[in-house]
């Protein structure tokens, strides 16, 4: 189960080229800005990455400003851990549970996924927080990771059971932030 103390929230390529074209787009604003808040007041460190940003543009400007204390690592390997700037930020996280979101699910998130499981991270895939271009490669993504060993979760599921018990003091910021 995931633990605040233990998670660190990635975030791949919330860009906006790459929002405009995914599966559920009218998704990807809301939800990536409910798992960022939700973590912000649970105090789980957040990673973000931009891929090739000169090309395919900066990270979401619905997003810049929830995550103006975050770095956005630019990268150009699909998978984030093939970065060295990514690699140290997470190292430097000290945390071993990964709450993975991004764009495209089926090439930059699932390639991230599988190489953050074979260096012995927990994984946790929020199904409602990665998106591709159509359903099939979302699923097929989906399929894959947890073939690998990755966790299937939901944002919901997720921000639920960092909180554990309606007595923590942020269960009322999580529950406004899910309705």
């Amino acid at each position: 189960m995931l633990n605040s103390l233990e998670a660190v929230l990635v975030m791949v390529d919330f860009q906006g080229r790459l929002a405009e074209i995914v599966d559920r787009s009218d998704l990807v604003v809301t939800n990536a800005s409910r798992i960022v808040k939700g973590c912000q007041s649970l105090g789980v460190p957040i990673l973000a990455t931009a891929q090739v940003p000169e090309k395919l543009g900066p990270i979401l400007p619905e997003l810049k400003e929830a995550l103006e204390n975050v770095s956005i690592i630019a990268k150009s390997s699909f998978s984030a851990l093939r970065e060295p700037d990514f690699q140290l930020a997470l190292h430097k996280t000290e945390r071993k549970q990964v709450i993975l979101t991004g764009i495209e699910a089926h090439v930059c998130v699932l390639q991230t996924g599988i190489d953050l499981l074979e260096a012995g991270y927990q994984v946790h895939v929020l199904s409602d927080g990665v998106f591709s271009r159509t359903a099939v490669n979302h699923d097929l993504a989906l399929k894959r990771l947890y073939e690998c060993g990755a966790t299937l979760s939901s944002l919901e599921i997720a921000l639920f059971e960092m909180v554990r018990t309606s007595k923590h003091p942020e269960f009322k910021t999580i529950s406004r932030l899910i309705k």
